[in-house]
């Protein structure tokens, strides 16, 4: 079912992505060839007019054919105003930015739809405007080594009930999960806990020295509740967290690119579909709800685009990068310069997704 998951998820942000290439290319009057859904080979194909619609054995990406793109395409000194290359350069910019917006706009759309159905959020952070449903205190860290991980919790872990001997409370805030560790200090206590749709209980025995002066067990915590918020809200809502994770994603991406020049990077830090699937990321959000999944497409959705921005031969970013080199120094680049950049930038890139792929597969299954 994860996997099923997964390649619908993938299938749905390609689709936004490429849509947009295709459909700002179309209003702009540029002829688009093939729309492909994966990478070649060809599996299967069906013509719509001027367009071929295809399905190809890679699944892991996707493509648009605009005329015009390659260089080649059009004949030297050739006057044909349907090929991207013979259109202004804002036109071609934005045919090429145009898959990262729509990128960017598939992230807003879920979550404003997130919070319009009910979004996981902290009672602290609920938006002006919310109602917090359901708000229970929830694991938001385990630390490692504590009695918390090595009883069994996990992080979105909400506490129903703490007991211990013949007490039991429902815990309604931090402070009282605190104060009922705090003086259990060596006796196990049972916290009846709500994962996903599913209920178990797990026993810990609270230890001194975890974190200073009091008992723990090894959590950091939250009250979460699912955030409803009315249409208007949500879209704006939805656009606000939607640009608080672009920038932090942004961020966390170039810091890695960072530790790759400085020789501190590690594969261990990337995820590629495989491992995306195979550490239950997918497991974990299908467990938790439809809404988790469309958090995680959101989430998803942006790493696409920041990515794709990022300024390397063969990526959206890449080819922007020659639109402004030729905007400077007035003149296009050359076509056999740019075919070879892209050609070699994309065999790069698909080298990169082998060796991720690989660590994926060879990475340990987490528990």
């Amino acid at each position: 079912m994860s996997i099923l998951i997964f390649i619908i998820i993938l299938a749905i942000l390609i689709l936004a992505h490429e849509f947009g290439h295709f459909i700002v290319a179309k209003k702009s009057g540029i002829r688009v060839d093939e729309f492909g859904l994966g990478f070649p080979p060809k599996l299967y194909g069906k013509k719509f007019g001027e367009t071929e619609y295809t399905i190809n054995a890679i699944p892991f990406g996707g493509f648009v054919k605009i005329y015009g793109e390659n260089p080649t395409d059009v004949a030297p000194g050739g006057n044909d105003d349907r090929s991207l290359i013979k259109k202004p350069r804002y036109i071609q910019a934005l045919v090429i930015a145009a898959g990262v917006l729509f990128n960017i706009l598939l992230a807003w759309i879920l979550i404003s739809w997130g919070f319009m159905i009910g979004l996981p959020t902290s009672e602290e952070a609920l938006p002006r405007g919310g109602t917090l449903h359901n708000p229970q205190v929830t694991v938001t860290q385990v630390f490692e080594e504590s009695p918390a991980e090595k009883g069994g919790l996990r992080v979105g872990d909400r506490i129903a009930v703490l007991g211990s001997g013949a007490e039991a409370i429902p815990p309604r805030t931090i402070g009282d999960v605190q104060n009922f560790i705090a003086v259990s200090s060596g006796k196990e206590i049972d916290l009846q806990i709500v994962r996903g749709s599913e209920e178990h209980v797990i026993s810990v025995i609270p230890e001194n020295g975890v974190v200073p002066e009091r008992a723990a067990i090894g959590v950091s915590l939250d009250v979460i509740g699912k955030a409803t918020l009315p249409l208007h809200r949500a879209l704006a809502q939805g656009a606000i967290l939607t640009g608080q994770l672009t920038q932090a994603t942004t961020v966390a991406i170039l810091g890695f690119i960072k530790t790759l020049f400085i020789g501190q990077g590690s594969f261990d830090d990337v995820l590629g579909p495989v491992g995306i699937v195979k550490t239950g990321i997918v497991a974990n959000a299908i467990d938790f709800g439809f809404v988790y999944i469309l958090t995680l497409t959101a989430l998803i959705s942006i790493n696409l685009a920041i990515i794709n921005m990022i300024p390397f031969p063969a990526l959206d970013g890449g080819r922007l990068l020659f639109l402004l080199i030729e905007a400077i120094k007035r003149s296009p680049i050359n076509p056999k310069v740019a075919t070879a950049a892209n050609g070699v930038g994309f065999v790069l890139l698909m080298l990169l997704m082998v060796l991720i792929t690989y660590h994926d597969i060879v990475r340990p299954t987490l528990g």
